[in-house]
């Protein structure tokens, strides 16, 4: 992913209302579970976050105007124990190292900080649109835990889909255990039908705009009952322990 992609996802943003009122949902959930303090967005990309949390500290690990810094969430630039919040949206299935941004993740936030991720959600649907639709792969058989050098040459957009749900579903009770600081307030499935319909970032949409919100309102509504097997995003929070 380059600067120009990212500046055409801008674009795309400023022109598409469906694509808006979908985010809007997703920052309204997110603002809501962050506590009072200094909130850091890792995977920053087109800096939309900032028009619903204006205090946040955008960064991305590649350069662009409306970031306030480049770094890598494997190892962020920041004193201990610096932040109440750290935000990452669509972010956590693009790192190599899970493992490493959840250590720096520990060391930065003081007690009570919240680590919060919307990620993709691997379910029965999902899982053919990701798998046979969409440009990134969904890699099951990977151990989300691994440690490790960082490999020679690998794109800082290379993914896999599938690393969130590994970490919070198959692998659950290894990442409690390796990470006892952290306690998972939340573990939801969200987001069914509209955003696929939506087309995400590309300039087409399946559903038009005048009904956009009467379907989000909807889809909220049953998203605890269907959302294990039809959702498209896993929203997960995660808090640091008082100490004892």
């Amino acid at each position: 992913m380059s600067i120009k992609i990212l500046e055409d996802h801008r674009e795309v943003w400023q022109k598409k209302p469906v694509l808006k009122a979908i985010y809007q949902g997703f920052y309204d959930r997110i603002v809501k579970k962050t506590v009072l303090g200094t909130t850091l967005e890792i995977g920053g990309g087109t800096g939309n976050l900032k028009e619903y949390l204006p205090q946040v500290i955008s960064t991305d690990i590649i350069s662009s105007p409306w970031l306030d810094c480049v770094c890598d969430a494997q190892l962020l630039p920041l004193r201990d124990g610096s932040l109440s919040n750290i935000v990452a949206i669509d972010v956590l299935h693009h790192i190599e190292r899970p493992i490493r941004f959840f250590r720096e993740a520990i060391r930065l936030l003081r007690p009570g900080g919240r680590i919060i991720l919307l990620d993709p959600a691997i379910t029965p649907l999902s899982w053919f649109f990701y798998h046979i639709i969409h440009e990134e792969p969904v890699v099951l058989n990977t151990n989300p835990l691994e440690d490790g050098p960082l490999s020679l040459g690998r794109k800082p957009f290379d993914a896999n889909q599938a690393i969130p749900s590994l970490l919070f579903g198959k692998h659950k009770k290894s990442f409690s255990k390796e990470f006892p600081d952290l306690q998972i307030v939340e573990r939801s499935f969200m987001s069914l039908w509209c955003y696929p319909l939506s087309g995400g970032f590309k300039p087409w949409s399946l559903i038009p705009s005048f009904v956009i919100n009467p379907l989000l309102k909807f889809e909220k509504k049953i998203e605890p009952y269907l959302g294990r097997f039809f959702g498209f995003r896993l929203f997960i929070v995660l808090e640091k322990r008082e100490p004892a």
